[in-house]
């Protein structure tokens, strides 16, 4: 499997608006509402590894953190979406090593999403997210809800036999086609950031049984 770190925006349709007049300027100006968190059952087991969740949509996990984040690109208009300014994002340390994993946004509820679904023509069980983690639920000043999720932030109860990790040829395949398909038109996810470090992960990018350590992002 290919993979990538980004920070995604998902848009949740037919929720209740939270009315505010606060507008974002930072990250701790962020107005969270994780509604998801407080309707949907919870695993009531704190620990981090590998498992069967039973009887519970969301499993809090915090991500793991990466050695020395640095940004590579943002979106702008992504951003915006939170209201948040880019101006700065080259300076912010705070900023990237929040969208990195490495800190907790103020008002954030880091979870992995457990579901089930059909692989290869078969049912697979549970599967969930063994690479993704939600943040939650931020209220703009337009009182637009948008879920925040980090890509790549590390292992979670779903993760299997995978490192929860993503390198940066699939994150930035994913960052463009994201945004190529928001301003195509096309119903999408948006990518509002891609990180990289010096974290490695052993990946075998040409699937010819020459893995090699490449860096998370």
């Amino acid at each position: 499997m290919l993979l990538g770190f980004k920070l995604s925006l998902i848009i949740i349709n037919n929720v209740r608006r939270i009315m505010s007049s606060q507008v974002g300027k930072s990250l701790n100006d962020l107005i969270f509402d994780n509604q998801i968190l407080k309707c949907l059952p919870i695993d009531p087991v704190e620990e981090n590894y590998v498992r069967t969740v039973k009887n519970a949509c969301y499993s809090f996990v915090n991500p793991s953190p990466l050695d020395n984040p640095r940004l590579v690109c943002y979106s702008s208009d992504a951003l915006r979406l939170l209201d948040l300014n880019s101006d700065s994002l080259d300076d912010d340390d705070n900023f990237i090593k929040c969208f990195a994993g490495n800190i907790l946004i103020p008002g954030s509820q880091p979870a992995a999403h457990c579901y089930c679904g059909h692989q290869f023509g078969v049912f697979a069980g549970q599967l969930g997210d063994g690479a993704a983690i939600y943040l939650g639920e931020v209220i703009n000043s337009r009182q637009e809800r948008w879920e925040l999720q980090l890509k790549g932030a590390g292992p979670t109860p779903f993760s299997r036999e995978a490192d929860g990790r993503k390198v940066l040829r699939s994150s930035l395949r994913e960052f463009l086609c994201s945004e190529a398909m928001h301003h195509l038109g096309i119903p999408t996810t948006r990518a509002a950031t891609c990180i990289i470090s010096d974290t490695k992960v052993v990946r075998d990018q040409f699937y010819d049984g020459h893995p090699k350590l490449e860096p998370c992002a």
